[in-house]
């Protein structure tokens, strides 16, 4: 049985992954963040809430599961 974190992670990255796919098809254009930024991201979403620089509304699950493939793929 999964977690709740795994499943928003899993949830997340599908959504993002059928966004993508959609926006490709319909008007040829990808989402695309940068690796340094995804993973400034990730990291900000993991930090506990005292020792955040900037408020960040999304749980690390979402942010991760949302940036994933940015952080895996590597697009040229």
């Amino acid at each position: 049985m999964f977690t709740d974190p795994t499943l928003l992670a899993l949830a997340s990255g599908a959504s993002r992954l059928a966004l993508n796919y959609a926006l490709w098809r319909r008007f040829g254009v990808t989402l695309s963040v940068p690796q340094a930024l995804a993973a400034a991201l990730v990291i900000l979403a993991g930090l506990p809430g005292v020792l955040r620089p900037l408020p960040w509304p999304l749980p690390l699950s979402v942010t991760l599961g949302l940036l994933s493939p940015d952080l895996l793929l590597r697009r040229s």
